[in-house]
C-alpha cells in the first residue's frame, strides 16, 4: 500500500519538478520513518503532517520545489533551519556533501538526531539552536540555506551566512500564509525571486516571530 502511494507521489512530483536529482533523492528516503506511527498511512499523501510540538513535516511538493530552487551541487554545504523530524535533512544528505541542520525544540532535535543516525545518515550534523539565534553562524558560509518555517521578513542574519554565489530559500509573510522567496547572493548585493504562495509554521527567534 505505502509502496504504491510512494510510486504515485513520485510520478506526480516528477511531472511538476524538473530536477531529476531531487526526485531521485526523495525516492531514496522513506518518508514514513519521519512521521508518527498513527498517521504513517498518510506518509505519501502530498500534504504536510503533524509531528508533535505544534510542528509539521512539509508537503512533499514544497520540499521538492525548495530543493530544486537551491540548484544544489554534490559538493555544496547546506544549512537547514528547522530540523523537525529530520526528513528534509535526509533528502539533503542524498544530494550534497555537508548537511547542517538546526532545531529550536530540544525534543525534536534529539529525536531527529537519533532517527537520522539509525537510518544511516551519520554525517548529518543536528544542532540545538542557541540563545534564540536564527541559523548556525559557527559553520558559515553556506552554499545553500533552506528554512522550513515562515518569517515576517527576509532575514539579514541568514543572508550574511551565505557564501558569495549562495542561495537561500525561505517563506516570508504572515504567521498563517507566506510567499516562498529565493535569495541569490552576489559579491556586493543579492537578488530576490518569488516562487509562489505557501504556508509554514512560524519561524521563532531573533529577527523573526517571538516565542511563547
Amino acid at each position: 500500500m505505502l509502496e504504491n502511494s510512494k510510486l504515485n507521489l513520485m510520478s506526480r512530483l516528477s511531472s511538476e519538478i524538473s530536477d531529476v536529482r531531487v526526485i531521485r533523492a526523495m525516492e531514496r528516503v522513506s518518508r514514513e520513518y519521519f512521521v508518527p506511527q498513527h498517521i504513517r498511512m498518510k506518509s505519501y499523501d502530498d500534504i504536510p503532517l503533524p509531528i508533535g510540538e505544534g510542528q509539521t513535516i512539509s508537503q512533499p511538493y514544497i520540499v521538492a520545489l525548495m530543493l530544486k530552487s537551491l540548484n544544489l551541487k554534490s559538493t555544496d554545504k547546506v544549512l537547514e533551519v528547522g530540523t523537525g523530524s529530520g526528513y528534509q535533512a535526509a533528502v539533503l544528505a542524498e544530494l550534497v556533501r555537508d548537511v547542517i541542520t538546526v532545531e529550536r525544540i530540544d525534543t525534536l532535535a534529539e529525536s531527529a538526531r537519533l532517527r537520522l543516525s539509525n537510518l544511516g545518515y551519520t554525517d548529518v550534523k543536528v544542532f540545538n539552536s542557541e540563545n534564540n539565534k536564527i541559523g548556525w553562524e559557527k559553520d558559515a558560509p553556506y552554499d545553500g540555506i533552506i528554512v522550513a518555517a515562515g518569517a515576517p521578513k527576509l532575514h539579514p542574519e541568514l543572508i550574511s551566512q551565505l557564501a558569495i554565489g549562495g542561495r537561500l530559500v525561505m517563506p516570508v509573510g504572515s504567521m498563517e500564509t507566506q510567499e516562498l522567496m529565493k535569495i541569490s547572493k552576489s559579491k556586493n548585493s543579492y537578488s530576490v525571486k518569488n516562487l509562489g504562495y505557501c504556508s509554514f509554521v512560524p519561524l521563532v527567534g531573533d529577527g523573526a516571530w517571538p516565542g511563547n
